[in-house]
Formats: C-alpha cells, structure tokens, sequence
C-alpha cells in the first residue's frame, strides 16, 4: 500500500471514506449512537496521523451530536506491520478529541482482543489513556457477547469477524495465545496429540 508521502491528503481522506474504516452505525442497548471502528481496515500505512485527526474531526465528531455514544471496536484480524498506527500515534489521537466529544464516550468494546492486545493494555493502558478510558473498555471475546450490548440488527459487523468468531469455538486456546493463528500451522499436530498443548490447559485448569 502506498505510503502517506506518496498520496495527497485530499487522497488520504478519500481513502479513509471509501474504506469505511469509521462509521457511525446503530445503538447500543441504552439508545446511545455507536461509532463503529474496523482495526483491519485502517491503511496505517498510507494515512499520516494529521489527515486523520483532521478526518475525524469533519467527518465523524460532528455526528456525534455532543451526546452519550458508544464505541465498537473491532480489532479481528489486525496485523502491526499492516494496519496498526502505532501507540504514539494512537495517543496523539486520543488527546486531541475534543472535551465535548471524549466526555460523552460511555464504553469502548474491544472485539476479539487476542493475548497480545489484553497484555499491552493492561501493562500501558492507564498511562496511554487519561480520563477514564481504561475503565471504560470492555473485552468482548465473542460475538454473542458483543449483542448483549448492541443492538444486532442496527449494526453490521464484517464477515471476517465472523468468520473469526466461528474458528474460536473451535479453537479456544487461540484466545490465551497457546495456540497460533496463523494459517500456516492449521495443517500441524492438532492439541489432541500435542504434548505442549495439553500441559498448558492443565496449567490454565
């Protein structure tokens, strides 16, 4: 994907627009607006930190109305080399939501977190983030557990989530990260026979 230096910002927001990395989409079960994130989408490669913080303030703050929102966040399948900002960029981000916009923000749910995500977060998220928003994210490691808080027909969440959400059940260990998601151990030992694998869900046991 192309690099911030090669496209224009008038390119970079068009970018954004067409992938529809942030919509504004539904609400939750308390009637508030939801301001859908796809992670796997953003082209962090492609889109500098200004151009999004200016995209975010003309195209989704405004939206918000000034009233109680929402946030879903759906982190399946997002890579660091590919669609991760970085945390300095995240932060920037996040200092620089206008107070009328940040105050209103009543929950953030992180859909499919994965070890990695839970780890950085609860080693860094209360020094990253200031005004409560740790304590505002909730883990969601299903999809049916995101419906408990959103309403299902209001929202539409890719297939690949789903796709995600069907290969855990499956797989449950992938949650604690004793079992890798790649594609390229689907054809290894499987964690009947597999000596590592059987130690550690008697350790988790």
């Amino acid at each position: 994907m192309a690099s911030p230096l090669t496209l224009t910002h008038s390119e970079q927001e068009n970018l954004l627009e067409k992938l529809g990395v942030f919509k504004i989409q539904g609400r939750d079960k308390h009637g508030r607006k939801v301001l859908l994130i796809i992670g796997k989408l953003f082209p962090a490669r492609a889109v500098s930190s200004e151009v999004l913080k200016k995209y975010l303030e003309e195209k989704i703050y405004p939206k918000l109305e000034e009233k109680a929102f929402s946030v879903v966040y759906v982190h399946t399948d997002v890579q660091r080399s590919e669609n991760f900002p970085g945390i300095s960029t995240l932060r920037s981000i996040y200092d620089d939501i206008p107070m009328n916009v940040k105050s209103h923000l009543e929950s953030v749910y992180f859909l499919h977190p994965g070890l990695q995500a839970r780890l950085f977060l609860a080693t860094f998220g209360r020094f990253l983030f200031s005004g409560g928003l740790y304590s505002k994210l909730k883990y969601v490691t299903r999809m049916e557990f995101l419906w408990d808080h959103v309403r299902r027909n209001e929202i539409g969440i890719p297939e690949f989530a789903y796709d995600h959400d069907e290969e855990l059940e499956y797989r449950p260990m992938m949650d604690y990260g004793l079992e890798s998601d790649h594609p390229r151990v689907y054809g290894g030992p499987s964690m009947d026979n597999n000596p590592l694998s059987l130690y550690s869900m008697r350790c988790i046991a």
